[in-house]
């Protein structure tokens, strides 16, 4: 897709999370892909992306944290 094509994306997005709590967008129209949950927030692509910016502030999956907190890593 090029960059005036997206700048035309009138596609509505929404957040995904999967259990290792990581994020993505998908398009509302679509189905979630298996292993991923909605977030509770859906608008524009750039909406979206700027919501996980906000919310994901650690990168690492779920389980690591956990085993990096238990092992004191």
């Amino acid at each position: 897709m090029s960059q005036s094509e997206e700048s035309q994306d009138e596609t509505q997005y929404k957040v995904v999370i999967n259990h290792e709590e990581q994020y993505s967008i998908w398009p509302t129209y679509r189905e979630n892909p298996l292993g991923w949950n909605d977030a509770g927030f859906e608008g524009s692509k750039d909406a979206c992306l700027d919501h996980i910016e906000k919310v994901w502030t650690d990168m690492r999956p779920k389980s690591l944290r956990e085993h990096m907190e238990r092992f004191g890593a």
